[in-house]
């Protein structure tokens, strides 16, 4: 992995037994921190389980230092890194968190099987707000303002998906995020996707063992042409979470956690 950038600024939030046989690398998107996998992880499926999961932010999101390249390549080659330093042999990744997880297994950084929690396939299967701020947030002297906007909004308007216990936490997590930041992170997003207009037949193509995995009202979509080419990969899985929305892990901690704890250990 040699000609890597440097980084060493991580957030790092470990569960689970230090002296367990098996670790995780659990990677955030949704401009959130390492706290969407709290629920997730305090569930007996794998908090019952010799399993140490090691949930790092994605640099840049919630107000964490940023690598100097933002481009989801680096993001992989950083995050393949830090996992095999810490040896991760699996990799549980949310939203663009699994979108790194998918570039990771595509251009050979991950270190085992990846668990996708509705990542983006391609451009289409993204929200639209997210679209529509991201094509606003490209245009000179207007892109700024558009994201200072986005971020004042967004904590908000996500208050419907968070558990009501820390609901306010969340939100103050989500604030700490830098608009500037976050602006050139979702543009090196969505220029990855366009350049290759579907991520399947990358997935596929890397062999590496991959469960798919979407709330049954995720906004987030997958067209029938993706999903047939995804089931198509022998070693790839599709799942629907029932009652279950963007925030999956949020929304069915329970579900999440005996599907990662089955992944992790051949269950």
């Amino acid at each position: 992995m040699s000609g890597i950038e440097e980084f060493d600024a991580w957030d790092v939030h470990e569960y689970g037994p230090a002296d367990a046989p098996h670790r995780v690398l659990l990677l955030p998107g949704a401009l959130c921190s390492t706290a969407v996998f709290d629920d997730m992880a305090a569930d007996p499926a794998l908090a019952d389980a010799p399993v140490r999961m090691v949930a790092v932010t994605v640099p840049g999101f919630a107000g964490t230092t940023a690598p100097q390249d933002l481009g989801m390549e680096n993001y992989a080659a950083l995050l393949g890194r830090f996992g095999a330093e810490r040896g991760c042999t699996t990799v549980v990744g949310h939203s663009l968190g699994a979108n790194i997880a998918l570039e990771m297994a595509a251009a050979g950084h991950a270190p085992g099987p990846v668990v996708l929690l509705s990542p983006s396939i391609s451009r289409p299967d993204e929200a639209r707000d997210l679209t529509v701020i991201d094509r606003l947030g490209r245009i000179p002297g207007l892109g700024g303002a558009t994201w200072a906007a986005a971020m004042r909004l967004t904590p908000r308007m996500m208050e419907g998906e968070l558990p009501e216990g820390r609901r306010e936490a969340f939100i103050a997590d989500l604030r700490k995020n830098d608009p500037a930041v976050c602006r050139r992170i979702v543009q090196h997003f969505f220029d990855h996707l366009d350049r290759y207009g579907s991520l399947a037949p990358r997935l596929r193509a890397s062999g590496v063992p991959a469960w798919v995995v979407r709330g049954d009202r995720d906004e987030i979509g997958l067209t029938d042409e993706e999903r047939a080419e995804l089931a198509a990969g022998p070693q790839i899985t599709l799942v629907t979470v029932p009652d279950a929305g963007h925030m999956l892990m949020i929304d069915q901690p329970a579900a999440l956690a005996k599907l990662v704890a089955g992944v992790v250990l051949g269950a």
